[in-house]
């Protein structure tokens, strides 16, 4: 069998209804990893600062690929192991056009190997709710009320944003024609009506990332899986792509295989399934 790189999206994907990994996948993808023929890691949208208790189960040994390729994470050693920033002229553009629309982005930057988070106003009650739950998170710290939140040297990771899909979408489309950046707007997987708008440096997406680590590793297949429209050009670059049943439509049209919903543990049960068959 070729040396084959698996690359498994999270939420909506690996992780169950509750977010988290199932007792059964993290048997069996580390029952995989331990025998030392599986190359396994995950490719999310997700900070360090979330990713770190979530994946603790699971032994890695792979860099993970997070922040939707902005960087990439060494979750035994807790720090970067490579990050893309955004230049302080980008980001003063980006929030410029937010707030032509009365709105205002939470900035994302490095600090070391922590997440600094800054914002001024109020929040969508989308982003609130997310707040609320990362307050107290080991690796992010949150700067609320930082009227200066758009300032900053070139150390901004991500620019992001929670609010009405449709709203977003306009932003997005401004700051696609208009900015030196990456810009990925898509439907909250819970709520269709809701968006989130996530803004990188050029050229970063989980499809460069993902690649950049397949030649790292000397692997010749890459089989990824993803349920919603950010994971679409990993799906593309990748030798097979496979989407759980749940995943949203423009994402099943790109995959290869649609296999059972993410809660049935289906992401383990198909490595699993492929080792297998490749022996």
């Amino acid at each position: 069998m070729k040396k084959t790189l698996y690359v498994s999206d999270l939420d909506g994907t690996l992780l169950d209804r509750d977010s988290w990994l199932s007792d059964e996948t993290i048997a069996i993808l580390n029952e995989l990893i331990d025998s030392g023929n599986v190359n396994f890691t995950i490719a999310t949208a997700r900070t360090p600062a979330t990713v770190v208790e979530i994946m603790e189960p699971l032994k890695l040994r792979l860099p993970l690929v997070v922040m939707n390729g902005a960087a990439t994470w060494d979750n035994e050693a807790r720090r970067f192991v490579s990050a893309s920033t955004m230049n302080a002229e980008t980001v003063r553009k980006v929030c410029g056009i937010f707030e032509d629309y009365g709105l205002r982005p939470l900035v994302y930057r490095k600090a070391g190997d922590r997440i600094a988070v800054h914002h001024y106003g109020d929040l969508s009650s989308q982003e609130e709710y997310f707040v609320s739950e990362r307050e107290n998170l080991e690796l992010k710290d949150l700067f609320l009320n930082d009227i200066n939140y758009k300032d900053t040297s070139d150390d901004a990771l991500l620019i992001f944003a929670m609010n009405e899909y449709l709203l977003l979408k306009s932003i997005h489309n401004k700051v696609v024609k208009g900015c030196d950046c990456s810009s990925v707007c898509y439907h909250d997987i819970f709520d269709v009506s809701s968006g989130l708008m996530e803004t990188y440096a050029p050229g970063t997406s989980k499809a460069v990332a993902v690649q950049k680590l397949a030649r790292e590793i000397g692997a010749e297949r890459i089989v990824v899986f993803g349920d919603n429209r950010n994971d679409i050009p990993m799906m593309q670059i990748a030798d097979y792509a496979v989407a759980p049943e749940n995943a949203v439509e423009e994402v099943k049209a790109v995959a290869n295989e649609i296999i059972e919903p993410n809660y049935m543990h289906s992401v383990a049960r198909f490595i699993r399934r492929d080792c297998e068959c490749g022996k």
